[in-house]
């Protein structure tokens, strides 16, 4: 299925069969589209966090609002998507050499100048204030192919922003690792009554959001 084929059928599901669980197999790749997600300068500044058992969801279920519960039940596997609210200088460190052993690079003084160019990149970051909302809006990127991903697979999903994230950050205990939670992911496949599967798609006209410059 091409891609506009799969933004066509894509729909948010509201309700999972329980007795149908993902494979590992499919996991396997969900979690590698996760982790070969674009971010810009290739800073990768994520982290997530998979849980399928029932403590898992009872975890996590404290600091979902109670109208998405629902979801959370009954899906086969959730995902945390969390953000970094800083990068150390080891980080930065670990990302150069995994792409010097990937290859990327011919000459020491290339690597060393991508090197320094994204340490000042996200440092700009820094100085304007919005480092934060910079490392949410590369992480949102991980969720919407995470979200198309899945549907490539006939994996259905839910993108949940109704949460508590102050107290999933406690759960987690993502403050001190340098965290913050941005949303999360359920994953599954939909109930034979998910009343949303059967309704069409509703989008604005493409006249009313796109404009051509001349």
């Amino acid at each position: 299925m091409d891609f506009l084929a799969l933004s066509q059928q894509r729909y948010t599901t509201k309700h999972y069969d329980g007795n149908r669980k993902i494979s590992q197999e499919h996991i396997d790749m969900l979690l590698e589209i996760l982790r070969l997600t674009p971010s810009a300068v290739n800073i990768q500044p994520w982290h997530f966090y998979v849980g399928s058992s029932d403590a898992a969801k009872n975890l996590i279920r404290p600091c979902v609002l109670d109208f998405n519960h629902a979801r959370l039940d009954g899906c086969s596997h959730f995902i945390v998507l969390c953000a970094k609210t800083s990068v150390s200088d080891e980080e930065f460190s670990a990302i150069t050499k995994k792409e010097d052993a990937d290859g990327r690079y011919s000459k020491a003084e290339v690597k060393n100048s991508v090197d320094e160019h994204r340490r000042y990149f996200a440092d700009m970051h820094v100085k304007m204030g919005d480092f934060n909302e910079w490392t949410a809006k590369q992480t949102y990127l991980a969720m919407a192919a995470l979200l198309y991903g899945a549907a490539s697979l006939g994996i259905d999903s839910t993108p949940i922003e109704g949460m508590d994230y102050e107290k999933c950050d406690e759960i987690l205990k993502l403050k001190e690792k340098s965290l913050r939670s941005v949303g999360i992911v359920t994953l599954g496949y939909r109930a034979k009554d998910d009343s949303n599967a059967k309704r069409p798609k509703s989008r604005l006209d493409k006249e009313s959001i796109i404009s051509f410059l001349e």
